[in-house]
């Protein structure tokens, strides 16, 4: 299971905390860092009142015992170096004790910031590859319902965007929030009764940002969704480029772009604004705060005040720097806002089950037929793609699936490496239905060509070697020559070392298709499906493929063709319609009968009889 999966309820808050897990110590260590610097930064204000002591020639820099705990507090931990000196020797070591308190604090930070950069970085990396991972699994169907943009876009964009809630905005909250118990313990030290009445003004601050806070989350919730259709649409222009431009569509893409990139700049502006707008506010509201308790304190100091004048300049400072943790602090519910919008998305797709793993049984040769009994598979409700099928496919034989357009033939064939599973029915292998193997042994038996290959910008052998870590050169060029691809692999810059390119731009339509197949021959897999395969290939290739299936002998090849030429030869054809088997045979059986089978290459057979 993902680190990401939880049980139903559980927030995306504390599901984030879940992949903190593996880096809690370096987490904490940068906790405490900041609450040392914390601490420091509250001592380091305390020391104004032997500071003004000793410029202004009061006195040592404490007075005996101290009068209150904040100078009792400075004279346990710092009695020993001030002295008793006055005016400015004191001065002196005040100073000294101030700059090494402020070293000691910007150390701490800068330490703390360092292991909190390592733990979100490791963070974003995990919460990455766990949805890449999962996305693995995932059933066809859920790629078919969604955009690749936006599925690049959560697997990105939005794992970084989540990351601070729990590393460095949190590591920055908690050192705010221990810079503010730091200051209050300070405040309380100087005078309990300042402090008394800043507890009770403070929440106006909280209260002041609530409404604000409130319409965050689902503000930035319509920004990410708005960026992923923005990458879906570049990713699809860039896809369609050759389209864009044989339809002269360039000012209709820049267009759509132009329309896609406005919304989202103008929502991202909205959320923003709203998420900044909470530094300034709690910014005004803690100096409303903090000036009345300069109004209010001013009555404490005088001769008969609870309070002496340098003790008070002490309280006014350290009050009036709480407003800044108070500003980072409040702009954390913000920062997490944002955040979990993005978490939201990702954990959406590590919320998808997993396309099944199958039984416990592995699926073993040679397999001795292949059974369709009773098929029926829909993919919405009242729409059927297929009504109750039954095929026999015996092994060694090389059967071809025909049917017109949406009559069902990749459907079918799709569930024999149950990339889909009948809703009635069922296929088995020598009697197993195939629910019963492990998904992964039954695909490791299935080479499986479809009508668009798939290359990567990567070599030749790379390319036809998919998913072997050492492949075999010899195997390689063996299951190029069987699909007739070693000739113009030969014949390319660096042969089979040629890169080629993204998608395979530097080859044709059926040279790339040749790619495909050899790679589907290189694992030597018992069952080979072609699903029009030979659609985009030339009148060579078709050939070589044609010798390939004869190389197969012994081996079960299925193909799904519209190609007259590349059915005819096989030892029985299927007819679909509609999503029901109409008719099945050899090919001049098939023709004689003069039914949906002459219909359906009724046009190729008059160019085939033409002299």
């Amino acid at each position: 299971m993902s680190p990401g999966r939880s049980g139903e309820g559980a927030s995306s808050y504390r599901r984030l905390l879940r992949f903190l897990h593996p880096y809690r110590w370096t987490f904490l260590a940068s906790l405490a860092l900041g609450v040392l610097a914390a601490g420091l930064e509250a001592f380091s204000l305390l020391l104004l009142i032997p500071f003004l002591r000793s410029l202004f020639g009061m006195g040592p820099p404490l007075p005996g015992g101290g009068r209150n705990a904040a100078e009792r507090f400075i004279d346990g931990i710092a009695g020993g170096w001030l002295g008793p000196d006055a005016g400015l020797d004191g001065l002196r070591a005040v100073c000294v004790l101030v700059l090494a308190a402020l070293l000691l604090k910007n150390l701490c930070i800068v330490g703390g910031r360092a292991l909190s950069i390592r733990t979100q970085e490791f963070l974003v990396r995990d919460v990455r590859n766990a949805v890449h991972a999962h996305l693995q699994h995932l059933p066809l169907a859920f790629f078919e319902r969604g955009k690749a943009g936006q599925l690049i876009a959560r697997v990105i964009s939005d794992a970084g965007e989540a990351k601070p809630v729990v590393t460095d905005a949190l590591a920055q909250a908690v050192r705010q929030a221990a810079t503010l118990a730091a200051y209050a313990a300070a405040l309380f030290a100087l005078s309990w009764r300042l402090a008394l009445i800043a507890v009770v003004l403070v929440p106006f601050v909280w209260l002041g940002l609530r409404p604000l806070l409130g319409r965050l989350r689902e503000r930035f919730r319509r920004t990410w969704d708005d960026h992923g259709e923005l990458v879906a649409a570049l990713q699809e222009s860039l896809g369609a480029v050759r389209l864009v431009k044989s339809r002269v569509a360039e000012d209709f893409e820049k267009e759509r772009f132009r329309r896609r990139s406005d919304a989202f700049s103008r929502k991202r502006i909205a959320a923003a604004t709203t998420r900044h707008l909470a530094s300034p506010l709690s910014e005004v509201l803690a100096s409303v705060v903090a000036l009345g308790l300069v109004w209010i304190g001013a009555s404490f100091v005088g001769s008969g005040g609870s309070i002496a004048p340098e003790q008070f300049v002490a309280f006014v400072t350290i009050a009036l720097r709480a407003i800044t943790p108070v500003k980072g602090f409040a702009q954390y519910p913000a920062i997490a806002a944002q955040g979990l919008a993005a978490a939201d998305r990702f954990f959406e797709i590590l919320d998808q089950d997993p396309e099944p793993a199958g039984g416990s049984r592995t699926a073993t040769g040679p397999e001795r037929e292949i059974r369709y009994e009773g098929v029926g598979f829909a993919y919405e409700r009242g729409r059927a793609a297929l009504r109750d099928i039954d095929v026999v496919i015996p092994r060694g034989s090389v059967v071809a699936i025909v049917g017109a357009s949406g009559s069902g033939k990749s459907t079918l064939v799709d569930l024999l490496p149950r990339f889909a599973d009948p809703q009635t029915g069922r296929v088995t292998i020598d009697g197993t239905d195939i629910r019963e193997f492990s998904v992964d042994s039954l695909r490791r038996r299935i080479g499986l060509v479809g009508q668009e290959p798939v290359l990567f910008h990567d070599t030749a052998a790379a390319n036809i070697a998919y998913g072997a870590d050492t492949p075999d050169p010899a195997a390689v060029e063996a299951a190029a020559r069987t699909a007739g691809a070693h000739g113009f692999i030969a014949g390319l810059p660096d042969g089979y070392g040629t890169v080629l390119g993204d998608r395979g731009v530097r080859l044709s339509t059926g040279q790339r298709q040749r790619i495909g197949i050899a790679r589907a021959i290189f694992r030597d897999p018992p069952i080979l499906i072609l699903d029009e395969a030979t659609s985009a290939v030339d009148a060579e290739a078709e050939t070589a493929l044609r010798t390939a299936a004869e190389g197969f002998r012994g081996r079960t090849v299925i193909v799904v063709a519209h190609r007259l030429s590349t059915v005819r030869e096989a030892d029985r054809i299927f007819v679909l319609e509609r999503g029901r088997l109409v008719d099945a045979g050899r090919h001049d059986a098939l023709v004689s009968r003069g039914g949906p089978y002459r219909r359906l290459f009724g046009h190729q057979l008059e160019r085939i009889s033409q002299p």
